[in-house]
């Protein structure tokens, strides 16, 4: 699979290094716990033998080469949306947002959302297990502080979260560096257990993990994958952040980087279970020296906040892309740096994120028991991307027997994972799948009563013609100025002027009638930015063009049209913008979803940031009018 737009890769090491910080801050702490769970998972309540560590570790190694190695950073990163990544760059990609119901391309909205929800349910889990799995190395040297491991973990994750709202920059600049470290750190233990077992080598083979799985109990052996599937959670965050950093930077870092790190590491912990198996209730800090283990704990946690501070900064950026494209509600987003536009902090995702993380903790107590809920929903997401990087190439003209055949194998190692996975549904899966099935739900609810609302508005709304013959003929003397009238359809009489017109009988000497579109591409340029059709002469329509990863501000958009030469004459400090306000009214009366659903939208759209703010239009220059839209 080729991308179909295709950009020169640069080889600045400084863009690695961020990589390395913010893309694999997930993946690069697996090493914490995901052995662990593994182990134990094979040794199934009784002494963990060799073989069964030489399978596991196999097991972990030929994971992270099928899934990472070969299916992300070989496969998935070439189906690139301009260079852009993640769930909502391949619904874009294969027009999902626009599709007909009923049609093919519409289910594949509602499976494209279902992945969009599970990184949400994702986020709750990663900080809280990542810091967790950290803070417990204290129970290596200091048993008696067991009772300090969770209220440390919630210390530590309420003052994440309070941070966000004054953005990252700081701890963004010191990702790459300490992640640096932490992988140098993690292939030098590594290597110290590899020195102290050497023959655990012979699980470079990965008939040690076929013969492994195949001789077990197929409960038992769908449990060690469940486990073992723990080593690749934090690999789509490759394809997620791809925009930016760049295909060949996130390869680079992978390859020469992460990847020997983790073999070493995950090699070096079953050499240590090999020489001592009592060693498997935290392999991890048993691997370090005795007077290594708290400068290993506090390493730990910087290394494991970094992974939740690049799953939070992954949450806001998702967030507002599928507020760019209709699938959720508008909120506050707040641009933290003037200089980086992807550093944006969401008030209400924040705290909603961090009432799921600190309640996960509270919940489950240990990262033992959140490994159980860990990895569902993952495993479901990687089977989703597989499916649709496959329609996307075949979309792209490759052939489609080769798509199946090598998207189908990659499809069937996700299924079999996400099989393994729904093993631990009741052991604490259900939670990030009850947190992704209500972020869907209202995914699907929000998008299905704009649909509504906009089928009404068109009934109601006039047709330009009409526009025309009311200036022409009815609206003869002009009020001095420009009036901007924001219009939610290119087409049309926006039912702000419609209102405007019906209760004063006059129009504005220059009315403008502005409509923000977003496309289905990452960005779009300042030179494509405003399109201008002059209807008749005093009134024109302004179509402000925006990338789903762009934030729609309608001043700078006329100010830029201005600049451009396209809208001559306009004093945009001296422009009054009228804004139609509506209130929705669910009604049994009219087609559309289950009035409980209509009236969970109305409260979604009563409790949207409000269209002004949202847009960017000055606050002092605007005017409302009401409008009442029945659904």
């Amino acid at each position: 699979m080729a991308s179909s737009d295709h950009h020169p890769s640069p080889l600045p090491l400084a863009t690695t290094l961020g990589a390395l910080g913010v893309v694999y801050g997930d993946i690069g702490t697996s090493p914490l716990y995901a052995l662990k769970e593994a182990a134990k998972a094979a040794a199934h309540g009784g002494p963990l033998t060799a073989d069964a560590t030489l399978g596991v570790v196999s097991l972990i190694l030929w994971a992270l080469i099928l899934i990472i190695s070969l299916k992300y950073a070989w496969l998935i990163l070439r189906a690139d949306n301009r260079g852009e990544g993640g769930i909502v760059a391949l619904l874009a990609l294969l027009s999902a947002r626009n599709a007909a119901p009923g049609t093919w391309r519409a289910q594949l909205l509602i499976v494209g959302l279902i992945g969009a929800a599970l990184l949400y349910g994702d986020g709750a889990i990663t900080p809280a297990i990542s810091v967790l799995s950290a803070i417990e190395g204290l129970k290596v040297d200091a048993p008696s502080l067991t009772p300090m491991v969770v209220p440390l973990t919630i210390i530590i994750l309420v003052g994440l979260f309070v941070l966000q709202k004054h953005g990252t920059s700081f701890i963004g600049r010191i990702f790459g560096p300490v992640m640096l470290g932490w992988f140098a750190v993690l292939a030098a233990l590594g290597i110290h257990g590899i020195v102290k077992a050497p023959g655990v080598l012979v699980a470079l083979s990965p008939f040690y993990a076929f013969d492994f799985l195949i001789h077990q109990d197929f409960h038992i052996s769908f449990t060690i994958l469940g486990a073992a599937f723990l080593a690749v959670t934090g690999g789509e965050a490759m394809y997620a952040d791809m925009g930016h950093f760049g295909r060949f930077p996130i390869r680079l870092a992978w390859f020469a980087i992460c990847l020997p790190a983790l073999v070493l590491n995950y090699f070096g912990q079953a050499g240590e279970l090999i020489n001592d198996p009592t060693s498997i209730d935290n392999p991890f800090f048993q691997l370090a020296p005795d007077w290594a283990h708290y400068p290993m704990i506090l390493l730990a946690t910087v290394a494991t906040v970094i992974a939740s501070q690049a799953i939070i900064s992954g949450v806001f950026s998702l967030t507002q892309q599928s507020i760019q494209l209709g699938f959720l509600p508008r909120m506050h987003i707040q641009h933290t740096t003037s200089d980086a536009i992807g550093q944006i902090y969401v008030p209400l995702v924040n705290w909603l994120l961090a009432a799921a993380t600190l309640g996960a903790v509270l919940a489950f107590g240990t990262s033992d028991a959140l490994a159980g809920a860990y990895g569902i929903a993952v495993s479901l997401l990687m089977a989703i991307t597989t499916l649709l990087a496959a329609l996307v190439a075949i979309q792209w003209g490759y052939p489609p027997i080769l798509v199946i055949a090598v998207n189908g194998f990659f499809f069937i190692i996700d299924t079999i994972f996400f099989a393994a996975n729904t093993e631990k549904l009741f052991e604490g899966g259900w939670f990030p799948l009850l947190l992704a099935a209500a972020v869907a739900f209202l995914m699907m609810t929000w998008r299905g009563g704009v649909k509504l609302v906009e089928k009404a508005r068109g009934k109601l709304r006039q047709p330009e013609e009409d526009l025309i013959e009311t200036a022409v003929n009815k609206c003869q003397s002009r009020l001095p100025g420009t009036a901007v009238f924001l219009a939610s359809a290119p087409k049309g009489v926006p039912l702000a002027l419609t209102q405007f017109v019906k209760h004063n009988h006059v129009l504005h000497q220059r009315v403008l009638l502005v409509t923000v579109q977003i496309e289905e591409l990452p960005r779009i340029s300042d030179e494509d930015r405003a399109e201008v059709i002059e209807i008749i002469p005093g009134i024109t329509r302004i179509i402000l063009h925006y990338g789903f990863m762009q934030y729609p501000t309608i001043y700078e958009g006329l100010k830029l049209a201005c600049r451009q030469g396209k809208l001559p004459g306009i004093d945009l400090s001296d422009v009054t913008y009228y804004i139609g306000r509506e209130t929705i009214i669910p009604s049994e009366d009219i087609p559309g979803m289950w009035v409980w659903r209509e009236s969970l939208f109305a409260f979604l759209q009563r409790n949207a940031e409000r269209t002004a703010a949202f847009f960017g239009v000055p606050s002092g220059q605007v005017v409302e009018f009401g409008t009442e839209i029945e659904i």
